[in-house]
């Protein structure tokens, strides 16, 4: 009997790579609201578990910008009937109390997604690439960057991590 594309994923594929992330984590995060201007440095902590079977990994996480604690949640996914990476992603600071929905693709060392954002009055709606890459097992950096409608991007947080080992 031949395996499943998805069984296939979990052993040598992208639904790996996400499950090799499975664990506690901490780092350090620097945010920027204006280009090159670092406003912010801070300790980040977080957890990543497999969901239903390894389809999804959840990354919970937490620290705090300007002294106020914060804390978000993101679902990742490989779509592998359309060959995408998706994520969803909760935040208490940036999202405010809207869902933003990613998709994009496998990287060389890891995965990147875009999704949009906006509000009423604001015209046209800004882009945030989402960039997760793998360093090794026990290592990974999430970065984030605004893309303003006419295409400028700015780094505006990265993260890097290390394997809480316990």
């Amino acid at each position: 009997m031949s395996k499943s594309k998805f069984e296939i994923s979990k052993e040598s594929g992208p639904h790996l790579r996400l499950a090799t992330l499975a664990g506690s984590w901490e780092g350090n995060t620097s945010t920027w609201f204006e280009k090159d201007i670092l406003a912010d440095e801070a300790p980040m902590r977080a957890k990543i578990s497999m969901l239903m079977d390894g389809r999804f990994i959840n990354y919970e996480y937490s620290s705090t910008l300007n002294g106020k604690p914060y804390e978000g949640i993101m679902t990742w996914a490989y779509d592998l009937g359309n060959e995408k990476c998706q994520c969803s992603w909760v935040d208490s600071f940036h999202m405010g109390t809207a869902i933003m929905h990613s998709e994009g693709q496998e990287t060389r060392n890891g995965f990147s997604v875009t999704g949009t954002y906006g509000w009423i009055g604001i015209g046209e709606p800004w882009s945030w690439r989402t960039e997760l890459e793998i360093i090794n097992p026990d290592q990974f950096i999430i970065r984030a960057f605004n893309i303003s409608p006419a295409g400028d991007e700015a780094k505006a947080t990265e993260t890097i991590y290390h394997r809480v080992k316990l």
